[in-house]
């Protein structure tokens, strides 16, 4: 057990050191680019630092342990337990990390249109994947056509926010990085080949994470008894999702509340659409109470941040209300 447990924290300091690698370089590569920040935080930072989460029900479905329906529950967990972290844990802790600076009356604003844009997305694509659950699995056709639609919606996605990019950044919205690239520290010249070696090194971190947490679950899931679904709905999304918890962190805390934000919404609408496509597919992607309980509670999350996207931001005691969420999660599943 204790081997597990060291194994499992080499693993996130790992994602925390590719953390720091991956936002860095992605802030010089947008300010190069000439693109806004809800570009570069909804979807290159989204995309890139989903990769842990993508690849942990991937490599468990397909083979993570010689036991398939253990893969599958690992698969599902990880596959729902993500975007439910992302609304409630990831959006409090990024929060707090504000809440005395700006205090519980004050607010975060994040750019609204993207933001707004994000979250619709989202809610649209989860409902969805969650009533694709209620399709039995003998009817393939259906179920493909439900991922099919998923895969859809993204693509209308990455469409609307490129499209917006342009006259964000003529608003001002316009990607900017706060200091030196972190190669650019040891001498090594600050250009695009550069920039992409950072982001390779900084992926590949992130991979090696992915996989050593996959394994580090299936054995402390053994060890104390838990359904390896369970586990995998609460201890993998806190590890994969704690690129996008860290990324969001530092760049709220230096006031680039858009990219923080974007980093968030933008993975969910990645976690909310190709993820869910491809259980739909390769699970039996039934509603048990475990799964039920959490695509409810972060629909209700998600609805909650929508409604308090505002002119001038969202409240701060608001966004505090994701954490109570994340509790009530909890307290209802551990119960049971």
């Amino acid at each position: 057990m204790t081997g597990l447990l060291i194994e499992l924290a080499i693993m996130l300091v790992v994602i925390l050191v590719a953390a720091e690698l991956f936002t860095n370089a992605l802030e010089h590569l947008g300010e190069r680019l000439k693109i806004s920040e809800g570009v570069t935080g909804s979807l290159f930072a989204a995309v890139g630092t989903a990769l842990p989460e993508t690849l942990v029900p991937l490599i468990a479905i397909v083979g993570g342990t010689s036991d398939r329906a253990v893969n599958e529950e690992i698969g599902v967990g990880a596959i729902l337990g993500a975007p439910l972290m992302l609304s409630t844990l990831s959006t409090f802790l990024m929060t707090l990390a504000v809440l005395r600076s700006r205090g519980v009356g004050g607010r975060v604003a994040p750019e609204r249109s993207g933001f707004t844009r994000d979250l619709n997305y989202f809610l649209f694509a989860f409902l969805l994947a969650a009533a694709a659950m209620y399709v039995p699995h003998e009817q393939r056709i259906v179920r493909a056509l439900f991922s099919v639609a998923l895969v859809g919606v993204y693509v209308a996605y990455v469409v609307a926010t490129f499209r917006a990019s342009n006259d964000l950044v003529d608003a001002g919205h316009g990607t900017e990085a706060p200091g030196k690239m972190m190669l650019a520290r040891i001498g090594v010249p600050t250009n695009l080949a550069t920039i992409a070696v950072q982001l390779l090194i900084a992926v590949g971190l992130l991979v090696w994470g992915a996989e050593g947490f996959i394994h580090g679950v299936r054995g402390v899931s053994v060890v104390v008894g838990v359904s390896p679904l369970l586990l995998s709905l609460l201890i993998i999304p806190i590890a994969t999702e704690l690129p996008e918890k860290v990324n969001s962190i530092l760049w709220i805390r230096r006031g680039k509340d858009t990219l923080a934000f974007g980093n968030i919404t933008g993975a969910m609408v990645f976690q909310g659409t190709l993820l869910p496509a491809i259980g739909i597919l390769l699970t039996p992607w039934t509603p048990r109470i475990e799964v039920v309980t959490g695509i409810v509670i972060t629909l209700v999350a998600a609805g909650w941040l929508r409604l308090n996207a505002r002119e001038h931001g969202a409240p701060v005691w608001a966004l505090l209300v994701c954490g109570a969420l994340y509790a009530a999660y909890l307290a209802i599943t551990l119960s049971r």
